[in-house]
């Protein structure tokens, strides 16, 4: 045979390099693997058989029991998995095979037993996953919208709260805290077709921490970070949304942060177009947050709590993974058309707390296309 083969294997729903290819809705492990001929094998529980047959991922579905080396097979599913891809391999004659950066330790082990190098690619796959085709995007569309709604639903409900005593939001007699509007995020997201996730609601002197999902009690006239990002129950593509909500009167402090994050997102989003590298995104974002007189990267451990800064890269790719490739910061690469990206800068000082910003784009032969469409204000009552 010419050629080379491959192997790409675990659980689908769990590895989306995988799926991307088998877009097979399964839970177990599987392998699929190309032999040097481009013809396709697939191994996979026995009851899962006829359903993947009927989708057509591969040229042939086996079940281990079908390449059950002369030891037999594990009772424990993966390694029995692993073993019928080596003894299968092995009966092709297959010296060597090639696989991506997620093939699991145990499929290599069996394989290697069986006589069969495996050799990793780190590239494998990447440009594929980035170049998303129309009914990819289509996806991205469809849960960026829902993700944008349910944003706005939860920005909506603490403008609209009550402020109490020390500056606490209540709503209906009940202090508005990060977990109770993280649970009505999820509830809606849920009731949307989304799934749920570990949304931030980042209030005050946590949102300082960009990833900090947020604690305890809200309270007016402070910034609270909302970012969400969920997958679509159905498409398994990820939305990825965030905007900036202050209760009451915004702080001029917090005015001063907000106007130079959207002046940089509109910066950012300009500088992206095929060929352009995440890199130069990224310079175009960091150089409007330092006209701004802010800092860019980690404060010192010394620097007093009111240093306020951007501390993150600008933005990441997006698909069936809500953080893939590829980066826009240092070294970010060239951009293509059909990469799914975040575009979210922020300014963060551990005084005041962060505003941050994001939006989702998709890279056109032209520049690229925003699909948000809700408000980038502070106020949302």
């Amino acid at each position: 045979m010419t050629g080379r083969a491959e192997i790409l294997a675990g659980a689908p729903l769990h590895n989306p390099w995988l799926y991307r290819r088998v877009p097979f809705h399964m839970g177990d492990p599987m392998a699929l693997i190309t032999l040097p001929d481009g013809s396709t094998r697939a191994i996979l529980r026995d009851i899962e058989l006829d359903r993947f047959r009927a989708g057509g991922f591969a040229d042939q579905a086996l079940s281990p029991a079908d390449c059950a080396p002369a030891g037999g097979l594990s009772g424990d599913r993966e390694t029995a998995t692993a073993q019928a891809a080596a003894e299968l391999l092995a009966r092709q004659g297959v010296a060597e095979v090639m696989t991506d950066r997620s093939l699991p330790m145990i499929f290599a082990h069996y394989l290697g037993e069986r006589g069969v190098t495996v050799r990793c690619d780190p590239m494998m796959g990447v440009l594929e996953r980035r170049a998303k085709t129309r009914r990819e995007v289509d996806h991205l569309r469809a849960a960026q919208g829902l993700t944008e709604q349910a944003v706005r639903f939860a920005c909506e409900l603490i403008a609209n709260a009550e402020a109490g005593a020390g500056g606490v939001l209540h709503r209906d007699g009940e202090a508005l805290t990060s977990e109770s509007v993280q649970a009505e995020i999820n509830v809606w997201l849920l009731t949307h077709g989304m799934g749920p996730c570990d949304s931030i609601v980042a209030g005050g002197p946590a949102g300082a921490d960009c990833h900090h999902r947020g604690s305890g009690p809200l309270r007016t006239e402070t910034p609270i970070i909302v970012d969400i990002f969920p997958m679509h129950s159905a498409s398994r593509y990820f939305g990825d949304c965030t905007r900036t909500v202050v209760h009451g009167a915004v702080p001029p402090e917090v005015a001063r942060f907000h106007e130079a994050v959207i002046e940089a997102k509109a910066d950012a989003i300009a500088a992206v177009r095929p060929g352009a590298t995440g890199q130069a995104v990224h310079e175009a974002a960091i150089a409007r947050i330092r006209s701004a007189g802010f800092g860019v990267g980690l404060p010192g451990p010394e620097a007093p709590d009111t240093d306020a800064g951007m501390v993150h890269g600008t933005g990441h790719g997006v698909g069936l993974e809500v953080h893939e490739p590829p980066l826009l910061d240092t070294g970010g690469p060239e951009l293509v058309v059909g990469d799914c990206l975040t575009i979210e800068p922020g300014v963060y000082s551990r005084a005041v707390g962060g505003v941050r910003v994001e939006d989702m784009v998709i890279v056109t032969e032209d520049g690229c296309e925003n699909l948000n469409s809700i408000p980038e204000g502070l106020a949302w009552a």
